[in-house]
């Protein structure tokens, strides 16, 4: 990487109209590269998640801050016309729009697709909604656990004698914000050919369904639901979570070359694969329960950080069952400056999580603490807009802006 390489998306600029997760989360990774995020929030309250309290920082939610490094916050009443003329003012200077308000929301403040694909035709829209712009569902609300029920995931998720459990984390924003960054990134490209921008149509249900991959393929195959494994896998054994002295450690054996590796370099006990029932994964999955109960009581004889070890040393993949708190001090995070400490307005110094970005040409963004509500406000309007003291004095005064 030359010293003059600058972020990828340099140039590039994003008005952010997102909130929550899927949206802001997209435009963060947008950030990361290099991207000026513009986020319009509303006066007075902002982005849903500032209110996702406690924990916080500085009077800052800690969900809002999870979402939003690198940006810069304008506080703007889309309802009233000066506040709709601001945004058009803003696409006319910006490559992307994304939103995430319910279809036809955008449509009624007159600042929809239709309405700016003919003002601003270089602009790529995109907007997330939970069930599409169109069709049955349009018209419902949505959150990520609602659609980790409706779609499959759920009913995976938890053991195989209890009831389903919902991913903590918000898997299927998270999933439809890295298409989104995806889509956003090729209609880019592919605005050099044909000089227009486009519309992306995102849906957390299509997202939801996508990232079941070879779980619906599973039953596509064989007509019938995949079972519930918990810590288990349907298919590798032994992949699952061991107790030993100390704690838990998972292992993950998904091939018989592992398996091998395990039995031979790890555990000691080449005999097992003298017997049909362990040679092949075929075969321990069909023998699970002995093939189980054969290593947990092996692992129950020693440590966690000593298998962890073996396992290690002979190339079989193995690793502790830790808190978020031990993995968030790991060293090994720290090493690949996953974890940054940040300056902030309010909190100080604010810890936070870092880019997972690593190009050998073209350097990230350094990192740069999310704003406060409206921090940018008057800065973005003189700067992009070319507003004079006398202008936005005016729009403070009809309340436009705070």
């Amino acid at each position: 990487m030359t010293a003059a390489a600058n972020p990828p998306l340099t140039g590039i600029r994003v008005l952010d109209l997102s909130r929550i997760a899927a949206g802001p989360f997209c435009t963060m990774q947008l950030s990361d590269l290099g991207a000026e995020i513009i986020k319009v929030e509303q006066p007075g309250h902002g982005d849903d998640t500032r209110h996702m309290k406690p924990p916080q920082a500085g009077g800052e939610a800690h969900y809002y801050l999870a979402y939003n490094r690198g940006k810069k916050s304008v506080a703007l009443d889309m309802k009233t016309p000066e506040g709709r003329e601001i945004i058009h003012r803003l696409a006319a200077k910006c490559d992307v729009l994304i939103q995430n308000f319910r279809p036809g929301v955008m449509e009624r403040l007159g600042l929809g697709y239709a309405d700016m694909k003919d003002r601003h035709p270089h602009l790529i829209y995109c907007s997330i909604s939970s069930y599409g712009q169109q069709g049955m569902m349009a018209d419902r609300p949505g959150f990520d656990p609602v659609l980790q029920a409706e779609f499959g995931l759920m009913s995976l998720t938890g053991a195989p004698d209890g009831d389903p459990i919902r991913a903590p984390i918000s898997l299927t924003d998270m999933y439809v914000a890295l298409y989104a960054s995806t889509a956003i990134l090729a209609s880019v490209i592919a605005r050099k050919e044909t000089g227009r921008g486009q519309h992306i149509d995102l849906a957390l249900m299509d997202g939801a369904a996508a990232v079941m991959s070879n779980l619906a393929q599973y039953y596509f195959c064989s007509g019938e639901s995949p079972p519930r494994t918990g810590n288990t896998h349907a298919t590798a054994v032994p992949a699952a979570a061991f107790h030993a002295k100390g704690g838990m450690f998972y292992l993950a054996c998904g091939t018989d070359r592992l398996f091998r590796s395990l039995c031979e370099k790890v555990i000691e006990r080449p005999d097992l694969l003298e017997d049909p029932k362990y040679r092949t994964n075929s075969a321990r999955a069909v023998n699970r329960a002995e093939v189980m109960a054969t290593l947990e009581a092996i692992f129950a004889d020693g440590t966690r950080e000593a298998w962890v070890a073996r396992c290690r040393k002979a190339g079989v993949p193995a690793g502790p069952v830790r808190s978020v708190a031990e993995a968030m001090e790991s060293p090994e995070l720290k090493e690949r400056n996953m974890v940054v400490t940040v300056p902030h307005p309010t909190a100080g110094a604010l810890r936070m999580l870092g880019t997972p970005f690593k190009l050998s040409e073209s350097p990230t963004k350094p990192p740069t603490a999310p704003p406060l509500l409206g921090e940018h406000t008057e800065e973005v309007l003189r700067d992009v807009l070319g507003m004079d003291a006398a202008a936005v004095a005016r729009l403070k005064e009809s309340k436009t802006i705070r």
